[in-house]
């Protein structure tokens, strides 16, 4: 039957893939094994290409920043407030 499983819940919540799991673990092995060779490949690359290269690296160091929604409702701000906010504006343009 398709789809069937003897765990009818699924795989619990939090609970790792192993899959993904082993797969990081070989690629961590890989690069600790081959680390003087990546060292000298990384030399003989052009200027960008080592730009491109370390930008492509840095997301699987960092964590990616989420775009933020901003709403600021000027539709229910009182007209003598969204006034205030213009004139801040307007002076701080002119500056």
């Amino acid at each position: 039957m398709k789809g069937y499983t003897n765990n009818l819940k699924g795989r619990p919540k939090g609970t790792p893939n192993k899959v993904t799991t082993d797969l990081r673990q070989w690629i961590t092995a890989f690069i600790d094994d081959n680390r003087d060779q990546i060292k000298n490949d990384w030399l003989q690359l052009e200027p960008k290409d080592r730009i491109q290269l370390f930008e492509k690296l840095l997301k699987y160091a960092l964590p990616t920043l989420q775009a933020t929604d901003l709403k600021m409702g000027f539709e229910r701000m009182p007209d003598e407030q969204l006034n205030e906010i213009v004139n801040q504006l307007l002076e701080t343009n002119e500056a």
